[in-house]
């Protein structure tokens, strides 16, 4: 495994980070998530990615469980606050009181007394970014929170927020969580120049698109069963625009050639592709079974060619989303 530093912060992680979004507490059984995550430490990974909305609580304390016995120290610990997670009208957004609650709840559930990095999940309109930025700041002077993040929010909003923290003499935000792979490159165009110029680093979600980039989801053919794209309760909404794309299967089909060419699985390519970028601190992986965590992480440490990295923007062509409108965060609270 392979480290680099988050932003240009002090903080290092390990190059791929193990996430569970959709699988622990939801897609998979606990056995299996703690298998996962065993099975993530033992490959070196060392950034473990959560947030207190994955199953509404579970997760995290899924990640807790799993962790547990684990040399604090040794690990950086991410976790993220925004989204609903109780019915009452402050269980959600980025109000102090949200924030100050939220990091307790999180911290009781993955059974430590500090997070490396506390995001905020998206932007919210309704608090003023000052409010939001005092309690992160207040959380780090308390010794709860290491580092702040952000995750999704546009180059405009990231750059207030530095503004702001700047003149109110607050810790600023050192990472972006947006989604990031071969054929969602959004963030290339505006939230990238400014995260290089104010020294945030990307910590990545998404690199294998859900399983889109592994050629598992074949063009005019039912989802295979198992998959996230099969998992009503949680994957299968997030990933219908993709396996309804049939045009962006049948190229992704044909990146099968190239892997096989430079001699890597499908997944390997693109968590290698997310690495290359200067910007990227972390790619954020996810599994359901053990030889999934190691198939992707043997992408650490990979180098590829530029040819090799031009012809797969040839083959993917119009399938590629660039627009930087498409990161956005709701405008109400949901």
């Amino acid at each position: 495994m392979e480290f680099r530093h988050l932003g240009t912060s002090g903080l290092v992680v390990s190059e791929i980070a193990y996430g569970n979004w959709i699988t622990h507490g939801s897609q998979v059984e606990e056995d299996a998530a703690i298998a996962c995550v065993r099975t993530a430490l033992d490959e070196g990974i060392t950034t473990f990615d959560t947030a207190d909305a994955y199953a509404q609580g579970r997760a995290e304390e899924v990640l807790g469980k799993a962790l547990k016995g684990e040399r604090r120290d040794g690990l950086e610990i991410f976790s993220k606050v925004f989204w609903p997670v109780g019915p009452g009208k402050n269980d959600r957004g980025l109000s102090r009181k949200h924030i100050v609650r939220g990091v307790e709840q999180t911290l009781r559930r993955l059974g430590t007394d500090y997070l490396d990095l506390y995001q905020a999940h998206r932007f919210d309109y309704a608090t003023p970014l000052e409010e939001t930025l005092r309690a992160f700041d207040d959380l780090v002077r308390q010794g709860k929170v290491c580092y702040i993040g952000v995750s999704e929010w546009r180059a405009d909003e990231i750059e207030r927020a530095l503004k702001i923290a700047g003149e109110m003499g607050l810790d600023r935000i050192v990472s972006n969580q947006p989604q990031y792979n071969m054929i969602w490159r959004v963030i290339e165009s505006e939230v990238i120049p400014v995260c290089e110029r104010e020294g945030l680093g990307q910590v990545v979600f998404s690199p294998i698109a859900q399983g889109v980039l592994t050629g598992k989801y074949l063009p005019g053919q039912a989802p295979p069963e198992g998959s996230r794209a099969t998992d009503e309760k949680s994957g299968a909404g997030f990933i219908k625009r993709l396996i309804d794309n049939e045009e962006l299967l049948a190229r992704v089909q044909q990146l099968k050639g190239l892997a096989d060419e430079a001699g890597y699985s499908m997944a390997q390519l693109a968590v290698a592709w997310v690495l290359q970028h200067p910007n990227v601190s972390a790619a954020i992986i996810g599994a359901s079974r053990p030889e999934q965590v190691r198939d992707n992480t043997s992408a650490s440490g990979v180098t590829l060619d530029a040819d090799l990295m031009r012809r797969i923007d040839e083959i993917l062509g119009d399938s590629i989303q660039r627009d930087p409108a498409h990161t956005v965060s709701p405008a109400q609270r949901p």
